[in-house]
């Protein structure tokens, strides 16, 4: 979630932009809350579909083996975060609104990278987890056979978005969704984690072939290695931010299992899926918003600070008003969205909220930043706040447990949202300045 400062030409700016609407203002206006829309209708697809998961998960198969299955899953989120890093993050940034000839060039170029990634990756989880065996190491086999789907399907998504046609997107995500419902019948009778994560997988692999004909366009392979040769100054520092992101929350789950047990860590995920709707967000909104930042950024660079306050600030009241909603549920209702896991998840709906608040907030500023390029910039601001995750979720649960842990979460990501404005603030800054160079120099 970091951009970085460049010369005086900025990536996000390099490419050529698409033409503007006829009418003026009230038009670009009307294409922004259109994309924003199908943004917004493509993420609650996604938060019913992981949270439609994780509910029938946790009330097939028990606390301990919901642990299990939140490992996987935290797993699945830094190998995407590497994906994302490496083949999708610098098509959002250089590749938003550009013609349709250089698009489709880069989609085959980013697409080829996620999959030969999936591939790689799924492989090398396939044999340790073959090797390791039990009911964690089949799970993780499972994961690698599956991993390739996983990561085209995000792959097709980020593509929709950058070309500014999420309707693609939604109508791809919802077919995933669809057919992760037969999909879990049929895991629930083999009632193992492994074939949750295989039914997971398979639901991803419809809709990752969907997107070639969505697109008419076939993953390239072969241009994995330019692709990333000739990104690889916004690839790799994503890739590092991006991993420090998934990666803190990895191991801030296995610390936690080890402190206190794997139980605590289905607990921690329980409490997720009570704020499902924004976590999913959260997770895929560069889907939608380093887009838009991007293409503010082209037409009305002053108004990108307000854009990012505004996305932001939205976020952030939402999960506050959500959290708020969630102390009034009944006991009863809880027991019956979530079963045994309910009880513990509700006592950390409190800091789980604020953290989630949090997090949402800084992700306004962090799309301000990519859009900026300023990726040495958002780089420093994700380390700081993947060390403040890793340190006050451990550091919490040493002292008092999961409920610490929540808590110390809760405040790690609250003092990393603040770092990020103050970048942002700065990156604005340097921006406006290096403009008025440009201007002045003949």
């Amino acid at each position: 979630m970091t951009p970085m400062t460049t010369g005086s030409q900025n990536p996000s700016t390099a490419e050529p932009s698409a033409a503007p609407a006829e009418g003026g203002r009230p038009n670009a206006k009307r294409a922004i809350v259109g994309r924003l829309s199908w943004g917004l209708a493509d993420q609650a697809v996604c938060s019913l579909t992981n949270f439609a998961v994780g509910i029938y998960v946790a009330r097939s198969l028990g606390l301990a083996a919901f642990g299990v299955f939140s490992l996987a899953w935290l797993t699945y989120g830094v190998v995407l975060s590497v994906s994302r890093g490496l083949a999708t993050d610098p098509l959002m940034v250089r590749f938003s609104g550009v013609e349709v000839a250089s698009w489709r060039g880069a989609v085959a170029s980013s697409s080829g990278t996620a999959l030969g990634i999936g591939a790689t990756v799924g492989t090398l989880f396939l044999l340790v987890g073959l090797a390791l065996g039990g009911q964690l190491g089949i799970a993780f086999a499972a994961l690698g056979l599956v991993l390739p789907a996983l990561l085209l399907q995000d792959a097709w998504r980020f593509s929709f978005f950058a070309a500014g046609t999420g309707r693609k997107a939604f109508v791809n995500d919802l077919l995933g969704g669809i057919a992760l419902i037969p999909a879990m019948v049929v895991a629930a009778r083999v009632d193992t984690v492994a074939a949750f994560v295989l039914a997971w997988g398979t639901s991803a692999a419809v809709a990752a072939v969907y997107g070639c004909l969505q697109s008419g366009i076939r993953p390239r392979l072969t241009g994995a290695r330019e692709w990333l040769r000739q990104h690889r100054d916004l690839g790799y520092r994503y890739l590092v931010e991006n991993v420090g992101v998934s990666g803190a929350a990895q191991l801030r789950a296995y610390g936690l299992g080890l402190i206190v047990g794997v139980s605590a860590v289905g607990v921690i995920r329980g409490a997720e899926l009570l704020l499902a709707p924004f976590l999913a967000a959260l997770m895929g909104l560069s889907l939608v918003t380093v887009a838009e930042a991007a293409r503010v950024l082209r037409q009305a660079p002053h108004r990108l600070r307000m854009f990012c306050l505004l996305l932001g600030g939205g976020q952030a009241v939402a999960a506050l008003l959500w959290g708020a909603a969630l102390l009034l549920v009944p006991d009863r209702f809880g027991e019956f969205v979530l079963g045994a896991v309910w009880h513990s998840a509700s006592t950390l709906i409190v800091p789980a909220t604020l953290g989630v608040a949090g997090a949402g907030l800084g992700v306004g500023a962090a799309a301000g930043l990519r859009a900026l390029g300023a990726a040495r910039r958002s780089l420093r601001c994700q380390l700081f706040a993947s060390a403040c995750y890793v340190s006050g979720g451990l550091g919490g649960a040493a002292v008092a447990g999961t409920v610490g842990s929540a808590w110390g979460v809760a405040a790690a990501t609250l003092s990393g949202s603040a770092v990020w404005w103050l970048q942002l603030r700065s990156a604005l800054r340097e921006h406006h300045q290096n403009s008025l160079r440009e201007v002045r120099t003949p």
